[in-house]
């Protein structure tokens, strides 16, 4: 999930390293290693870098992010507000025992000690979140594929608890799942190799990489992967959150600076935070803001002694999973050569669904993957899997199996995943003698294009790049969250309602996500439910007309317009390259 309030907590301040870790030789750099020395960063020379943008892009570059109408955002601020004043009294007649209060407290004997939980913290949880906590956590009894079965639940005190009815809701369609090339099923060559890998080695490892738990599978599988990315060498790791986590503070340490997205994922902000490198946030890819902080570091170093950063490290992702936005790779590699920092990539939603050939954002703007110093991914969205991998120089995953945490310390990946990767992979790669692996690329690249045609000219506002199989649909309002996601349930569509903190406050969203296994019927029988949905609950906003143009009226659907509001309070923005 990526968390902007989160990213936002780093704000440029240093993050300190507990006190083990403050030994000499403990902040995890590499003393003159061929990859990662300790280069003190200088200011360069000036050269004639300023070519235009659109020299560095093959093909358009489009992505819209269409601004909050003034008056949608007043009224979810108003609504938020209505919520907040019923939950401080909600919270009052809890604190009078007028009304039961389910939520973990404080024993009455420990009412001296410090509290253990923070009960500001909770109160959007207690007053704000269970009011619509049954959108999610819902379980699911079958294979998350483009349709599937759910287990019925009914609660008798306000989604403070649940019950099974023992009924099963068959055949929903799935619009939530990471599935986007469809791996994800219990039928077809991937099934059958994992399942006959299961009988081969069993389902558990019980040991580290390093110990009893290198099977010849994991082998396979990183020679696999290195090919599939084009780069020197890979390796693969059991968890695709502790791929992020456990090897940035394997890369980077004190006296080294982290340039983060402020979108970035929270397993990057984790492992940022964990490496006790300096940080600072960069705009949403906005490279005058990305420039600004590389010339910035460079010019001024490090905070007090102003000596030169060992390391600058920028982290950005393919697709950003909450926005539906493709990273501005070109420019990234173009700044990152022009001041002489290092790249390190996180295609966990893109490695798979972008590009000709499914190998990410840089087969998708056709780049060279040396260019990128640290390439990584999961393997849990494209493959249907688990786990993650980080490619690039061999020198630089010869070190990370001697030092990343993960690779150490972790079980490794289990043997019928690991299978199930390789399948899939050569599926891809189109290695296993049939086009069934660039037949789905395809089909997702028409299923992405044509679900993102209808809600725009449905009049949805829907955020991201034209490409991205991941769809954010903006409902704003707190009330619209718990509504469409049980309206969208009537109507058998399964989808993933998002909101604060998750999000920014006034920009809670559904996020749809598109699979090459989605017929287009069960794209239009989804696309009717949320037309009309949309209708029920007024969330076609968009003051863009059915041909693109910007409109002149009232938003449609909006409720205020009927009482002759009229007026436009915004402008679309939109970025094409």
């Amino acid at each position: 999930m990526t968390q902007n309030s989160a990213s936002k907590l780093l704000n440029g301040d240093a993050v300190h390293r507990t006190k083990q870790d403050k030994k000499a030789g403990g902040n995890g750099l590499v003393k003159n290693h061929c990859l990662f020395q300790q280069k003190r960063y200088r200011r360069p020379a000036e050269k004639n870098h300023h070519a235009s943008c659109t020299s560095l892009y093959k093909k358009p570059f489009v992505e819209l992010f269409e601004e909050t109408p003034l008056m949608v955002a007043v009224l979810t601020y108003v609504g938020y507000g209505i919520l907040t004043i019923f939950g401080y009294l909600r919270d009052f007649l809890r604190g009078w025992n007028i009304e039961k209060c389910h939520l973990a407290r404080e024993r009455e004997e420990q009412k001296d000690f410090v509290p253990l939980y923070q009960d500001f913290e909770n109160f959007y949880t207690r007053n704000l979140y269970m009011r619509i906590r049954d959108n999610w956590n819902r379980p699911i009894c079958s294979v998350p594929g483009a349709k599937m079965d759910l287990v019925e639940r009914v609660t008798s005190d306000n989604n403070w608890t649940f019950e099974y009815t023992g009924n099963v809701l068959k055949d929903v369609i799935n619009m939530g799942s990471y599935n986007y090339l469809g791996f994800a099923e219990n039928a077809g060559t991937c099934a059958d190799a994992a399942s006959e890998c299961t009988v081969k080695y069993g389902v558990g490892v019980s040991s580290t990489r390093q110990e009893i738990g290198n099977f010849d599978k994991h082998e396979e599988l990183e020679k696999l992967v290195a090919r599939f990315l084009g780069v020197e060498s890979s390796m693969v790791f059991g968890m695709g959150f502790a791929t992020n986590s456990m090897n940035i503070p394997a890369l980077t340490g004190k006296g080294c600076l982290v340039l983060s997205d402020e979108l970035n994922h929270t397993s990057l902000v984790l492992g940022a935070r964990l490496s006790g490198s300096t940080i600072r946030v960069f705009k949403h890819n906005n490279m005058q803001s990305l420039e600004k902080l590389l010339r910035d570091a460079i010019v001024h170093g490090q905070p007090r002694t102003h000596r030169p950063w060992k390391k600058i490290l920028i982290l950005v992702e393919g697709i950003y999973s909450m926005e539906g936005s493709i990273v501005r790779l070109p420019e990234v590699i173009a700044l990152k050569k022009k001041y002489k920092a290092y790249l390190y990539l996180d295609e966990a939603h893109s490695i798979g669904a972008l590009g000709q050939r499914g190998r990410g954002v840089v087969d998708y703007f056709g780049l060279d993957p040396s260019d990128v110093d640290i390439m990584m991914g999961t393997f849990t969205k494209s493959f249907g899997a688990a786990g993650g991998y980080i490619g690039g120089k061999k020198e630089l995953i010869d070190y990370l199996r001697l030092h990343s945490h993960s690779a150490v310390y972790a079980t490794s990946m289990p043997p019928p995943i690991t299978q199930q990767i390789i399948t899939s992979m050569k599926c891809i790669m189109g290695e296993d003698g049939t086009t069934l692996g660039q037949e789905r690329l395809c089909q997702l690249s028409e299923n992405t294009t044509y679900f993102r045609r209808r809600l725009h000219e449905m009049g949805f506002i829907i955020y991201g790049n034209n490409d991205s199989p991941v769809v954010p649909l903006m409902l704003y309002m707190p009330a619209k969250i718990g509504a469409f996601g049980r309206e969208m349930l009537k109507r058998n569509i399964g989808t993933v309602v998002v909101g604060f903190p998750a999000t920014p406050i006034i920009e809670s969203r559904a996020r749809f996500c598109v699979s090459a296994a989605h017929t287009r019927e069960m794209l239009d029988k989804a696309l009717n439910a949320i037309s009309e949905v949309g209708d029920l609950l007024q969330l076609k906003y968009s003051r863009k007309n059915r041909h693109g143009r910007e409109g002149t009226g009232e938003p449609p659907g909006f409720a205020l317009s009927h009482a002759g509001l009229n007026v436009s309070f915004f402008h679309p923005r939109e970025i094409h390259v």
